[in-house]
């Protein structure tokens, strides 16, 4: 994973990419009318950091693009528009990135690992396996989007609006991602599911 780092041994491509990203976040903030503390205190970086990365000056890791995402209210590929995509189309099982402390989702124990190789596209999948006991209720999910769930082992309960619809081994359910939902896993085994959000939901 890429880390906070400085820029004075990039390469020119590299420079060039993360000040394309920098200029990107600033204009964004701007137009949402952040200024700076308000975007460090959304996103939990501090205002040094997000100053460099605006300026093109640091090298920011994927999990803290993430968080700018957030801050900002858009997809992380929203970031990297224009550029081009040079990642291979598939992705090893040994090569997942992990979501863990990315999406709002991954709490606890449950693991969340992403099956699409980039971030230019516009769907999401993700491989999820949620213990016994899993429970997101307490924070409920809205955002726009449609998602779409497929069951490959186990149970788990997914509420749309309060509304529970317990999935087994190969169900499947699609739903607005604008309506409220959480999930559980209020079951003996560990659930493993494919999950899609379309468009990116980070």
């Amino acid at each position: 994973m890429i880390t906070e780092s400085a820029t004075g041994t990039a390469s020119p491509a590299t420079s060039a990419l993360l000040a394309t990203v920098g200029n990107k976040v600033r204009s964004m903030r701007k137009e949402k009318g952040m200024t700076l503390a308000n975007l460090s205190e959304i996103t939990g970086l501090s205002p040094a950091i997000v100053s460099q990365i605006e300026r093109g000056l640091a090298n920011p890791s994927f999990t803290t693009l993430a968080q700018l995402a957030h801050g900002l209210d858009i997809p992380v590929g929203k970031f990297f528009i224009g550029q081009a995509e040079t990642r291979s189309p598939v992705v090893r099982k040994t090569e997942r990135r992990n979501l863990k402390g990315v999406t709002r989702e991954s709490v606890g124990e449950a693991v969340h690992e992403l099956l699409t190789p980039g971030l230019n596209g516009g769907i999401e999948a993700q491989w999820i396996m949620t213990p016994p006991g899993h429970d997101t209720s307490s924070n409920p999910f809205s955002h726009s989007g449609e998602e779409f769930c497929y069951i490959v082992s186990g149970k788990k309960d997914v509420y749309l609006d309060g509304v529970c619809h317990s999935l087994s081994e190969g169900d499947s359910i699609t739903y607005s991602s604008e309506i409220p939902h959480w999930y559980k896993n209020s079951y003996e085994e560990v659930c493993v599911a494919i999950w899609v959000n379309a468009p990116h939901a980070w």
